[in-house]
């Protein structure tokens, strides 16, 4: 019984990490996205002002590419 308990606290706690996870990634992308879009109507050079997104053509793979190189800082 104790061994069940153990895999369903453990099934939870994953479970909570993946969301909070998602969470701030879409968070994030928001907030790249937005910077990206503002700097692609200005006509700046956005891709240099977001870590990892310097050698990505398309305006969504480099703020995903953003995204995730600000994430790995965080974990």
């Amino acid at each position: 019984m104790a061994h069940t308990q153990s895999a369903l606290h453990r099934h939870d706690a994953q479970s909570k990490y993946n969301k909070s996870y998602y969470l701030i990634f879409a968070m994030s992308f928001v907030v790249f996205l937005a910077i990206a879009l503002a700097g692609q109507l200005l006509g700046a050079h956005w891709r240099t002002w977001l870590p990892g997104a310097e050698g990505v053509k398309s305006l969504f793979g480099g703020v995903k590419a953003a995204v995730y190189t600000f994430m790995s800082h965080l974990l």
